[in-house]
């Protein structure tokens, strides 16, 4: 592991990551800066809380600021004249241009890259950063990007300003795609194609993706010249210091009793509560405000100035638990989360990862607890392939499963045994769950253009609900728990 002070990064770079507490680089920090400093364009496999966001700022943030020094030290006969103007004449307009630009899948991620790309710019005065992403007025959008310097968006939105003629990519040198497959996922290739063809002037091109399927192989060949493929310890997809425990269930109410008993029996300092739909999400969280827990829910309904206050009030330490559809997974950086609760298995085993990422991050310790119905056993099944490891299964005192979980040989010989301790049996069975609830992930895909909400009165709860959780009148609600759970997230 090598140190920051030897990566010969910009004086005023290396003076922020110490403030920061950072002395050593990551693993994926002294693999790509080093190449992305020289310019390569660069593709590289990590995965969460592996520090690969510095991995990408670092080496952007020194070549930018390098350049604006090397203006600044220019001789005064080699700079252009500034342009004489007629007094009592208002400037002209000048269309925000940045030199920089990092697309991300969701806005909670955005708001992150963007948060720490200013701690790392430091005491650079001549260097701004703002941020495009859905869910947050047009016209303040608009104003924060005037000087721009790097821009943190999410593709929806900021195609919308470029089509509207809001912004203007000449200026661009740097091109960062970060989750690429992610952001596949959620059907924003086209948009991605277009922005980076866009950037006509574009120098370098960087992509991180948790894996690289064919798709974003066939994106990357279309956006990158000849670039290095760095990946980093493939084989161990989770965090080794990450301890797994399955728990199987009966249905949901079993789900539910499992986790509460958990929550109140387990030491835990902070938690996220992963849950599959908008209503679970806000469901669980008044049953655990009735238990007098410190908690707080989020997802992609709620107006973005109330999630960013959520999430403000999770890293303040406000409050203990949150319970999260999957629009948080990849947006939440703490580190005192010890444990992740997954009531049910996601449809896609990346976002297991990154559920489960949310813990055990800095080196810490963490616990990941999954709550597994009997009907979901072909989704573990995909999760333990993509991970190559079988979690083990644990059963609490007087709340066993009615029966027993039939399991098998893993397929293909791919898994190697590990996880929390507890017992398991031999065979396997069972069906995919055939239900029509639709996923966190999915509405997000186009949550940037508001093409997603819940077909409940989405309007009435973001002005009331979001900001009135505390004083939500329960006994209004007995139609939602009875109701179908088929609602978009």
């Amino acid at each position: 592991m090598s140190q920051f002070s030897d990566l010969n990064l910009n004086p005023i770079l290396l003076a922020a990551v110490q403030k920061m507490g950072y002395d050593s680089a990551t693993e994926v920090q002294t693999r790509v800066i080093p190449v992305a400093m020289g310019g390569q364009d660069v593709m590289v496999s990590s995965q969460t809380g592996s520090g690969k966001t510095a991995a990408f700022l670092l080496p952007i943030l020194h070549q930018i600021m390098d350049a604006k020094e090397l203006e600044e030290k220019s001789a005064p006969e080699e700079r252009p004249a500034p342009r004489k103007g007629r007094r009592g004449r208002q400037p002209a307009y000048k269309m925000p241009a940045p030199h920089a630009i990092v697309m991300c899948p969701t806005r909670e991620l955005a708001l992150q890259v963007a948060q720490e790309a200013i701690l790392l710019k430091g005491a650079h005065r001549d260097f701004r950063v703002a941020t495009v992403v859905g869910g947050m007025p047009y016209g303040r959008q608009i104003r924060e990007l005037q000087n721009v310097t790097l821009l943190v968006a999410t593709p929806g939105r900021l195609i919308d300003l470029y089509k509207q003629r809001e912004i203007s990519f000449d200026n661009v040198h740097f091109f960062i795609a970060d989750e690429a497959d992610r952001m596949l996922d959620m059907g924003f290739s086209e948009d991605l194609e277009t922005l980076h063809k866009s950037c006509i002037n574009n120098r370098q091109t960087l992509m991180f993706s948790a894996t690289f399927p064919p798709k974003v192989m066939r994106l990357a060949e279309g956006m990158m010249n000849h670039p290095l493929r760095i990946e980093i310890s493939p084989k161990d997809t989770i965090n080794k210091n990450i301890t797994q425990i399955l728990h199987w269930a009966d249905g949901r109410e079993h789900q539910k009793k499992l986790l509460f008993h958990w929550l109140e029996n387990a030491k835990i300092d902070q938690t996220v509560v992963f849950v599959p739909t908008q209503i679970d999400a806000e469901e669980i969280a008044d049953e655990l405000k009735e238990m007098g827990l410190s908690v707080d829910y989020l997802h992609g309904g709620m107006q973005q100035r109330v999630r960013n206050r959520c999430l403000d009030n999770l890293r303040r330490g406000k409050i203990k638990i949150l319970v999260a559809t999957d629009v948080a997974a990849r947006g939440i950086d703490v580190e005192t989360i010890t444990h992740v609760f997954n009531v049910g298995v996601p449809r896609q085993p990346e976002d297991y990862v990154h559920r489960i990422g949310r813990t055990g991050r800095a080196g810490r310790e963490g616990t990941a607890v999954t709550f597994v119905h009997f009907k979901d056993k072909r989704l573990l099944d995909a999760v333990e392939d993509f991970i190559q490891l079988e979690i083990k299964a644990n059963v609490i005192e007087g709340l066993e499963p009615k029966k027993e979980p039939l399991r098998g040989a893993p397929r293909g010989g791919r898994r190697r045994p590990g996880g929390g301790a507890g017992r398991r049996n031999d065979s396997r069975g069972g069906r995919r769950e055939g239900s029509s609830r639709r996923t966190e992930g999915r509405s997000e895909g186009r949550g940037d253009r508001d093409r997603s909400r819940a077909p409940r009165s989405e309007g009435r709860r973001n002005e009331s609900r979001n900001e009135r959780r505390s004083t939500t009148d329960r006994s209004a609600r007995p139609s939602r728990r009875s109701s179908s759970r088929s609602a978009a997230v």
